[in-house]
């Protein structure tokens, strides 16, 4: 199942096939299965006795806009797209836990399965929040996982707290004179200005930001003009910010925006700064992350779990959901040695599923025993 998925790779949105094989099985589980959210999300649901607690847990599906060069014999058949980040493996431990969770029915109260397209773009899964997620499936706790190439195979690491950063794709516009390059004189070159801001930009980490608190500014893109002798009228500048703090991505965000608007001042010209879209902090909550560190010592050694992991400068789309329903947790699954994702030479690990499944199990089954779990 994994390595059919993952031959037939879709982007974010565009899951249509693999949201087909999802809600077939999921429905010859027993589950009831509702579709449509963000364009080719599914949920299924699960009922079983007669309490009251809900549980929500969610895989990701969409593949990367990339090219594949793994060399296995299950390599994506598509061009130019690939699962590059084992959304694929994600799916498919998710549906192998929902069937055994069907067949034993060992809990009492009501599971959601939810699967999301569209992590990859950092939106899909507010797209799914926007669509009523939790007004038509309400949860009392949610939770996510993700494969970690690099970290021993089979281990889980969980943080309480601030795990992946928040991501605020910004593009900031440069509009200067354009003129003759022979005669810069009669001209306000947005490139010397896009230039100055980007020098400008390097400051706010190291100065307006606590050296405590990670804090990311890249500018990815630098794009104006096409020849050597003319002077172009634009400049854009693409940027990726990331921060582990709420209060300090809008204290970022705020210094982008008042530098990049001054200094052009200052040289003639006008910069207007544009927030594509952005995804908040990854914010786990701490008594869910014990109970989940509770149900990985429960099934595995000490070795294979670490409940202190250091954050990650990356950013999902699932902070949407916990921001929404605080009371969860994500964590990583350990891939072992091999290519990181989004690197064409990736591929999941599959010796990882069996117990990424077991977990999902044990922690259904455990979560409506012991709910709640002191909360605070």
């Amino acid at each position: 199942m994994r390595r059919d998925i993952h031959q037939h790779p879709e982007v974010g949105l565009e899951e249509f096939r693999t949201s087909d094989i999802v809600a077939s099985l999921l429905e010859s589980w027993g589950y009831e299965v509702h579709r449509g959210m963000a364009k080719t999300g599914v949920v299924g649901t699960l009922r079983a006795g007669n309490s009251d607690k809900v549980l929500g847990l969610r895989a990701d599906m969409d593949a990367l806009p990339m090219q594949e060069n793994s060399g296995k014999k299950w390599q994506s058949a598509v061009e130019g797209k690939f699962h590059g980040c084992g959304h694929d493996g994600h799916t498919t431990i998710l549906l192998f836990a929902a069937e055994w969770l069907a067949k034993t029915k060992n809990f009492d109260g009501t599971l959601h399965v939810i699967f999301q397209p569209g992590e990859e773009l950092l939106f899909g899964g507010k797209m799914m929040l926007d669509d009523g997620l939790f007004k038509k499936f309400p949860c009392d706790a949610i939770f996510a996982l993700h494969n970690m190439p690099g970290l021993p195979e089979g281990s889980f690491h969980f943080r309480k707290g601030a795990m992946l950063s928040s991501s605020d794709t910004l593009q900031i516009d440069v509009k200067g004179t354009g003129g003759h390059g022979a005669i810069p004189e009669k001209a306000i070159d947005p490139v010397i200005v896009a230039c100055q801001i980007v020098t400008a930009l390097q400051t706010i980490v190291s100065r307006n930001i606590t050296p405590f608190q990670p804090t990311v500014v890249t500018v990815g893109s630098i794009q104006s003009g096409s020849v050597a002798n003319i002077i172009n009228d634009t400049a854009i500048l693409k940027l990726s910010v990331r921060t582990l703090d709420p209060d300090v991505r809008c204290i970022v965000l705020k210094r982008i925006h008042d530098i990049a608007v001054n200094l052009a001042e200052g040289f003639g010209a006008k910069a207007e700064v544009h927030h594509i879209h952005g995804s908040p902090v990854l914010m786990n909550n701490h008594e869910m992350t014990d109970f989940a560190v509770d149900v990985a010592r429960g099934l595995f050694g000490e070795i294979l779990i670490n409940s202190d992991t250091s954050p990650v400068m990356a950013s999902e789309d699932f902070a949407f959901m916990l921001e929404e329903n605080p009371t969860g947790a994500y964590f990583f699954v350990g891939g072992g040695t091999g290519c990181s994702v989004h690197n064409p030479g990736y591929d999941f690990n599959d010796k990882i599923m069996k117990p990424a499944v077991t977990f999902w199990i044990k922690l259904t089954e455990r979560f409506f025993k012991e709910y709640p779990v002191n909360l605070k």
